[in-house]
């Protein structure tokens, strides 16, 4: 069987410059002029622009990646979403507004959101050529591209893919892949986190961030031919339950909305982990020869998440942000230590993404030979202890 290596980029706003530290761990660790060593890759939310970078510059892996040093490591929030007065408090105003008349039954608003995004419009219009994606599939250094959005219409988590001739459709139980050429509006889409950026129309119907109804997050590297899966996520990789504290106060609506959020980045993938871990451990249970007579296979699967918790990075960066946003998070209880949750995913400040970069980075280097003997090469250590989960998530 042809090895199909799969890259699972996560969603999670500005936590997503943890994904290019280990990026650039890997572009180190590989062959200095490997070609894109990921056949397969599968880009939700803010990780959606770190997967079409990659595909955009599959030819040269490090080029592509050095690209995405070079946005994070300069990231400042007035190039994601507005932060002077005028947008700030207009949008926010609109946003209060629309809610009110909702309320009422009257919706003359379109296009509501707490954030204006449009320099985050403008700027993937002008950086990333996505006609070069096309090129990396022709080139044959790409096999498939995947951008996940969840459709607010019909409740569903759409996987756009462009990829090799072959590459069949697929519908599951509210979710399924269609082929597309994949543009920014895709990326605008899978991007549009809930009641903070504008969803996106797409044909006929309108998008927002793919995390909100992505069951499955491996499944659409399966569904597209990966047989070998990396998976980068956001949250931290601790397997040790958070302490539980005495009763506070009520909690304020930043740290309600931060709840949410992990809600929608992280549960999912860890739910779909360990489905995953649970079918391996009944496979290796099975004799071989009903192992044979069932459609299941083995995926080699590398997970890589944070050792350190992002939220207590992000209350050492939060007075950073513009004194607008500080001021429109303040008023929903944020710029307080239980609201850090919901900052780390608005502080596109780069001192923050440089602090998350190098978090990424040295977490990958200190899983190198793992991640040598997942790409199966020679500098592996032998006696290798493995830390990888082998099974089948659902397709």
């Amino acid at each position: 069987m042809e090895r199909k290596i799969g890259l699972i980029l996560t969603g999670g706003g500005a936590r997503a410059a943890y994904q290019v530290g280990v990026l650039k761990a890997i572009a180190e660790i590989l062959p200095r002029h490997a070609h894109n060593p990921f056949s397969i890759i599968c880009g939700t939310s803010a990780g959606a622009l770190n997967a079409v970078t990659l595909a955009v510059n599959a030819l040269h892996f490090r080029k592509g990646v050095q690209y995405l040093l070079s946005i994070w490591n300069n990231s400042r929030v007035e190039d994601i979403y507005r932060s002077d007065p005028v947008g700030v408090f207009n949008n926010s105003g609109r946003w209060l507004a629309g809610l009110l008349l909702s309320s009422m039954g009257i919706n003359k608003l379109n296009r509501v959101s707490l954030l204006d995004n449009s320099p985050l419009v403008t700027f993937l219009e002008e950086t990333l050529p996505c006609e070069k994606i096309q090129e990396s599939i022709n080139a044959g250094v790409l096999y498939a591209l995947s951008i996940t959005a969840s459709g607010y219409g019909s409740g569903h988590s759409v996987t756009f893919y462009q990829g090799a001739k072959g590459i069949r459709p697929w519908k599951r139980a509210r979710r399924l892949g269609i082929p597309a050429r994949i543009e920014v509006k895709h990326l605008l889409a899978s991007a549009a986190l809930p009641f903070i950026f504008p969803a996106v129309r797409i044909n006929r119907e309108y998008f927002g961030d793919g995390s909100m109804r992505q069951i499955a997050p491996i499944s659409s590297a399966l569904h597209l031919g990966a047989n070998r899966v990396l998976v980068i996520g956001v949250g931290q990789g601790t397997a040790e339950p958070p302490k539980r504290s005495r009763i506070g106060d009520y909690p304020s609506l930043a740290q309600i909305a931060g709840h949410a959020l992990n809600s929608i980045f992280l549960d999912s993938l860890e739910v779909d982990l360990e489905r995953l871990q649970r079918i391996n451990r009944t496979m290796s249970m099975m004799p071989e020869e009903a192992r044979q007579k069932t459609n299941l296979r083995h995926v080699d699967v590398l997970v890589i998440a944070p050792s350190q918790s992002i939220e207590k990075i992000a209350e050492r960066y939060a007075a950073n942000l513009p004194w607008t946003i500080r001021f429109l998070l303040r008023w929903v209880g944020a710029m307080r230590r239980s609201g850090a949750n919901l900052v780390s995913y608005l502080l596109f400040e780069k001192a923050f993404c440089r602090a998350l970069i190098d978090v990424g980075y040295q977490d990958a280097m200190r899983r190198k030979e793992e991640i040598l003997a997942f790409f199966e090469q020679p500098e592996a250590s032998e006696n290798l202890p493995r830390g990888r989960t082998f099974g089948r998530a659902p397709e």
